[in-house]
This record gives C-alpha cells, sequence and structure tokens, in this order.
C-alpha cells in the first residue's frame, strides 16, 4: 500500500493514520507517538511536519459501494 492519508483512520486529516496504515502500526500509537516527540523534542517542529505532510500527502481514494461486474 503506497503513503497516503486515510480515510478510514482519521481525526483531523489523516496524516498519522495513513502512516500507521503505511507501517502496519496501530493508529492510536502512532497518534501518541506523533505528539509526544513534537512535545519532547525542540529539533521535530510536530505541527510544521503534520501540515506538510498535509499538503504532500495524497489523500486515499475512495472504497467503491457499487460491486464491479465481469462481462
Amino acid at each position: 500500500m503506497p503513503l497516503q492519508r486515510s480515510r478510514k483512520n482519521r481525526q483531523l486529516a489523516g496524516v498519522c493514520g495513513g502512516l500507521a496504515e503505511f507501517l502496519g502500526w496501530d493508529a492510536t500509537a502512532t497518534r501518541v507517538a506523533f505528539v509526544l516527540v513534537s512535545i519532547l523534542s525542540a529539533a521535530f517542529p510536530g505541527i510544521i511536519v503534520y501540515i506538510l505532510l498535509w499538503i504532500l500527502m495524497p489523500q486515499a481514494p475512495e472504497e467503491s459501494t457499487t460491486p464491479v461486474t465481469q462481462p
């Protein structure tokens, strides 16, 4: 699965949910780790990184609700 913002694991923009899906991690643990690293590290500007990822990461495509039929 490519790195993309999540449509189902989202709290704000789906950035942490998308990272969690890409890495195979729990979304809540990813969010907590992102916030902790942002708070505890002066070298990691979390809000700026989050906004950049929000802009640069494509959003996951919508899941189709209509079944695809084969001819």
